[in-house]
C-alpha cells in the first residue's frame, strides 16, 4: 500500500498523541478503559473538531480504521513499557511536542486544500494540534495546558507563519513541511527548557 507524505505525518502524529495520552492516563492511575479513552481523545480530538468546523463529515477517523489501529497499538506499546515511561519525565513532553508539530501541519494543509486564507489555515492547524490535549486535560481534571502560562498554542501559530515563509521562498513542499515540523518541536523544547512564558496579568 502506497502512502503519501501527509498520510505518514497523520500516522506519526496519531501515534505520538496516543503515547502522550496513554502516559498521562497512567500517571493519573486510570483503569484500562479510561486509559484507552484518553489515548483516543488526545489523538483524534483536535482533528475531529477541525473536520466538524470545515464540514468534513463523517470525520476522518470514522472513515479510516488505520487511525483506530494506530491509537490502539500506541496505547498498548506504552502500557507494556509503562514502568520505563514513568521513569522518563521527558517522554510525555517529547511525544506531545512531536504530535503538536505533526498535527499542526496537517491542519494547515487541510485549510490550504480548501483554499482558505493563511490566517484561517494557521487557526485550523492550531485547533488540530492543541485541542486533543485540551479535551485530555479536562477529562483528567487539569487546567488545559494552552490556558496556563506555558507557551503552547502560540508555538503552532509561529510554526504556521514559518511554514508560509518557507513557501514564500518557493521551497519544495515536502521540505517546507518537514522543516516546519522540526521548527515547532525545537521551539517548544527551547521554550520549556528556558521556562519562557507569556506575560502574566496577575500580581505575584
Amino acid at each position: 500500500m502506497k502512502f503519501d507524505f501527509f498520510e505518514i505525518i497523520d500516522i506519526l502524529g496519531t501515534l505520538s498523541f496516543a503515547i502522550s495520552g496513554t502516559s498521562s492516563a497512567i500517571r493519573k492511575r486510570l483503569d484500562i478503559f479510561g486509559i484507552i479513552i484518553i489515548a483516543f481523545v488526545t489523538s483524534i480530538g483536535g482533528g475531529t473538531l477541525r473536520d466538524i468546523l470545515i464540514g468534513n463529515t463523517p470525520v476522518g477517523w470514522l472513515k479510516d480504521v488505520t487511525t483506530i489501529n494506530v491509537i490502539l497499538v500506541g496505547s498498548f506499546l506504552t502500557l507494556i513499557s509503562s514502568k520505563l515511561v514513568s521513569r522518563l519525565n521527558y517522554t510525555l513532553f517529547i511525544f506531545d511536542s512531536f504530535g503538536l508539530g505533526l498535527f499542526t501541519l496537517i491542519g494547515i494543509q487541510k485549510g490550504i486544500n480548501l483554499h482558505f486564507t493563511p490566517g484561517i489555515c494557521i487557526a485550523l492547524g492550531t485547533v488540530t494540534g492543541c485541542f486533543g490535549g485540551v479535551i485530555r486535560d479536562i477529562l483528567l481534571n487539569e487546567i488545559p495546558l494552552i490556558f496556563r502560562k506555558e507557551i503552547y498554542a502560540s508555538v503552532c501559530v509561529v510554526g504556521g507563519l514559518f511554514y508560509y515563509l518557507l513557501n514564500h521562498f518557493q521551497l519544495d513542499s515536502t521540505v517546507s513541511q518537514v522543516l516546519s515540523i522540526i521548527f515547532i518541536v525545537t521551539l517548544r523544547i527551547i521554550i520549556v527548557k528556558y521556562e519562557l512564558s507569556l506575560p502574566s496579568i496577575y500580581k505575584q
